[in-house]
């Protein structure tokens, strides 16, 4: 079947093109061209999920936890949205956001207040320590990842961020 390569050693040589060439090897009667994007992207998500935890380890956070702060961090001031804004940016479920909004209520980084426009919802707010937590622990992270992605020019790095839009807007729809 025409359609599949294998690896082009004087250019390339990591852990994916092995994979290629071994399916090449073993499942000649397949197109395995998906696997040299696919597979490169879950392999840098698995790292960047490592390094992203690592920075949010240093600033004693959760992953979960940065991702309610900052949420309501880029709401801009008064730094508060709605339970359902939160569920709606983190994809959590209502119940698991009651629980993360409850703990982070516990370490004083958010409070809720009642809302003005209504006498039965609620609002979460990012309390004043939890800005300082969530923007120091931002600015480690694009630190971090400015150094990950230092081995690409400006142009580099457009065109993958191009082609990586255009991907994930075919895999959402």
């Amino acid at each position: 079947m025409t359609g599949h390569r294998g690896p082009q050693p004087e250019t390339r040589g990591d852990e994916v093109d092995a994979i290629v060439t071994a399916w090449n090897t073993v499942r000649p009667d397949l197109d395995v061209t998906p696997l040299d994007v696919l597979s490169r992207i879950s392999r840098i998500a698995r790292r960047l999920d490592q390094a992203r935890s690592s920075v949010f380890t240093e600033h004693q956070l959760e992953g979960w936890e940065f991702d309610v702060m900052s949420a309501l961090r880029r709401a801009g001031e008064p730094f508060q949205l709605s339970p359902g804004a939160l569920v709606q940016q983190t994809l959590v479920t209502s119940g698991t956001m009651t629980n993360r909004v409850d703990r982070l209520e516990k370490r004083g980084y958010v409070a809720r207040e009642p809302s003005p426009s209504d006498r039965r919802g609620v609002l979460v707010r990012l309390t004043p320590d939890g800005l300082t937590v969530v923007d120091a622990a931002f600015d480690a992270l694009l630190a971090h990842e400015r150094r990950l992605l230092s081995g690409m020019d400006e142009r580099g790095r457009a065109d993958l961020a191009d082609s990586l839009r255009a991907l994930l807007a075919a895999v959402e729809t």
